[in-house]
């Protein structure tokens, strides 16, 4: 019964949680350009903003997991962090969708203040749950089905914020600011009450880990990053995978609005997809048993890479467009569930290879990983926002579907809704195609040299990881038996002290 609530209460934490992020990494660019209507000065300094504090935020992420791993309580030391890091980063998130009535520098200054603070509160949470994994279990059946069930719950929060965002304005009868704002709030209180399993649902076999007692210093946090070559090829692949998937999702509103022409078509285009990633992480197991990792991980590539020119040269075929997708983002969920095991793997690795077991600051390679990936997809939108000419398209639009909202005359209506049409008829094709470029060819260039420096330098393959475990058994078992020979020698040494003061 315990593995089982380990692996439901685990991966539920991660349901709302996952939701915020992905209003925050994908789509909060999306609102400032769509809903507050941002202007290219503005954009450029924000969007430049965003990319600095998440490569910021991605380099602190060691130090928090050392910080983690540092930590002694009663209640362990993941949960504390995981408690603190919701909490905070969800009043940010509020405060991000809250209009304060500011323009110009006020309003640049108190969003890079909440936007700062709460990639900071964020850290805090995302490392102590990521690195409460391998401290469940080291066996790599259970592992491959707590992070499953993990990564299926986090990409039913993601999708879920995919597929309503877009509807958010007609489901809250409110003016679009006010409706994102609600939409904010009740992510924020859903991540709270599913992040309750994790905190009181999951237990951690503790006796499979190594208490030595030791902290883990600044310098001893760069030598387990960089002295576990695993680890380290594992997150360089993982980072050109996780740029390019970042870069193609943030342009998904853009594309369908400005490229296919119906902005309506995303909600059913990402409902389709969140189905066909689901699935696949769902049917992952059965594939893990058939075939080695490393064949899971050629065969996804291969899928993606035709995914990607199928969609570039679908010219907008709606048929061509839904089965690139699904396929692609098929094989991507094989590819983001691999990854996190290969993070795993590396833990006992560095252990086997340099004596200690460092889960936090290990684990804090997936969210600078994930940062990286949306600090650059977000710098390529923007980028490509203003040199295609689409972001002051989307500040005229912003405006108009808000004094949409705001009208009661028919004919005013009908006035802004031909305005609209007209505007969005504006986009020539030329900003399409840097857009699809940006979209679809960047990222894919990305994604195979992830693949290929993870195919020649990755050395942890199932036999292997094997003889690791048995070996930290091993050491394990001799350093029990020396110390009940330590503890027995200074017992007999006080009996043998205590007799002759007898005498």
């Amino acid at each position: 019964m315990t593995k089982r609530n380990n692996r439901f209460c685990f991966g539920l934490g991660t349901l709302g949680r996952d939701a915020v992020y992905t209003l925050i990494s994908m789509y909060l660019i999306t609102y400032l350009t769509e809903t507050v209507g941002l202007g290219n000065a503005e954009l450029a300094i924000i969007g430049g903003l965003m990319v600095i504090f998440r490569i910021f935020d991605a380099i602190n992420d060691p130090i928090m997991g050392t910080i983690v791993d540092n930590t002694r309580t009663k209640y362990g030391k993941f949960k504390p962090w995981i408690i603190f890091g919701s909490i905070t980063s969800g009043i940010l998130t509020i405060l991000l969708f809250c209009d304060f009535g500011l323009s110009g520098g006020w309003y640049i200054a108190l969003f890079a203040v909440c936007y700062l603070l709460w990639g900071m509160a964020y850290t805090t949470n995302d490392i102590s749950y990521w690195s409460m994994m391998p401290a469940i279990t080291k066996d790599r059946r259970l592992r491959e089905g707590i992070g499953a069930v993990a990564r299926i719950c986090a990409n039913i929060g993601m999708f879920a914020v995919v597929v309503l965002y877009t509807m958010v304005p007609d489901l809250i009868p409110l003016p679009p600011k006010s409706a994102y704002l609600v939409f904010a709030v009740i992510l924020v209180l859903l991540m709270w009450g599913f992040q309750l399993f994790t905190i009181f649902g999951v237990r951690e076999e503790r006796g499979q880990t190594v208490a030595t007692g030791e902290r883990t210093t600044l310098r001893g946090m760069v030598r387990v990053l960089l002295g576990n070559d695993q680890l380290m090829v594992s997150a360089v692949a993982m980072a050109l995978f996780m740029i390019g998937y970042c870069t193609t999702t943030s342009f998904g509103v853009y594309y369908f609005k400005y490229a296919y022409g119906d902005e309506g078509t995303y909600t059913l285009f990402a409902a389709v997809l969140g189905v066909a990633q689901l699935t696949a992480l769902s049917i992952f197991p059965l594939f893990s048993k058939r075939f080695t990792r490393r064949q899971l991980y050629f065969g996804s590539m291969i899928t993606v890479v035709a995914s990607y020119i199928l969609f570039f040269l679908s010219f907008e075929n709606l048929a061509l467009i839904v089965i690139s997708g699904l396929a692609l983002f098929f094989a991507q969920a094989f590819i983001q569930l691999l990854m996190l095991l290969f993070i795993a793997d590396a833990v006992e690795y560095g252990e086997w290879k340099l004596g200690r077991r460092n889960e936090s600051v290990s684990f804090a390679v997936q969210p600078f990983i994930n940062k990286l990936g949306g600090a650059v997809g977000t710098g390529v939108v923007t980028v490509t926002l203003i040199i295609s000419g689409i972001n002051p398209i989307s500040q005229k639009l912003a405006g108009l579907e808000d004094a949409l909202a705001k009208a009661t005359d028919p004919a005013e209506i009908a006035s802004l809704m031909a305005e609209i049409d007209a505007t969005l008829a504006s986009v020539g094709s030329s900003s399409v195609w840097i857009m699809k470029c940006a979209m679809m060819i960047l990222p894919l260039i990305c994604i195979l040299a992830g693949f290929l420096i993870w195919r020649k330098f990755f050395k942890i393959d199932e036999a292997t990881y094997e003889n690791i475990i048995k070996e930290l058994d091993t050491r394990r078992l001799a350093a029990e038996d020396t110390a009940e020979t330590v503890s027995d020698t200074r017992a007999r040494e006080s009996v043998s002290t205590d007799g002759g003061k007898n005498d």
